[in-house]
């Protein structure tokens, strides 16, 4: 299989193929591609093991109970690294990357509550070394979110 970036159209249509429906058998994937089952399921291992693919449930936050979402732009003194780097270590946080311009660090948080959110903030962001400012988005409504990307 082709180095993470240089996925072949097979392996494209085979992912192309889980983004429209991750419980797809490999039976339906393979008649789809033109491969046998057992050459899909084997390179839906190998992509999935690579980490090409993570084959997950994505859930709609507010009908499971977390009624608030937001971006957080950090502005960082220091070694923005090491900042992201406790960022990722925390489970509350479900994104982070690091940024050039008005922000030198992004997250994204979702919380149950405007008052776990502010705890979030308070007690587990800006208390971090290196933290100088952060600005939040909250998000009012979800309007698009699609997992379609990087086959095309």
């Amino acid at each position: 299989m082709p180095q993470q970036g240089a996925l072949d159209d097979v392996s494209k249509r085979i992912i192309e193929q889980l983004q429209e429906n991750g419980r797809r058998s490999y039976a339906e994937i393979g008649k789809a591609v033109a491969l046998s089952e057992t050459a899909v399921r084997q390179r839906v291992q190998r992509l999935t093991e690579s980490g090409v693919v993570q084959i997950v449930a994505v859930t709609d936050p507010v009908q499971v109970g977390f009624h608030r979402q937001a971006m957080v732009g950090l502005r960082i003194t220091g070694d923005s690294r090491q900042v992201a780097a406790a960022l990722e270590a925390d489970p509350l946080i479900d994104y982070v990357v690091l940024t050039a311009g008005g922000f030198d660090i992004l997250i994204e948080v979702v919380c149950e509550s405007d008052a776990d959110l502010i705890d979030l903030l308070d007690n587990r962001v800006r208390v971090l070394p290196g933290v100088a400012s952060c600005e939040t988005f909250v998000y009012l409504e979800l309007r698009k979110q699609t997992y379609d990307w990087g086959t095309r």
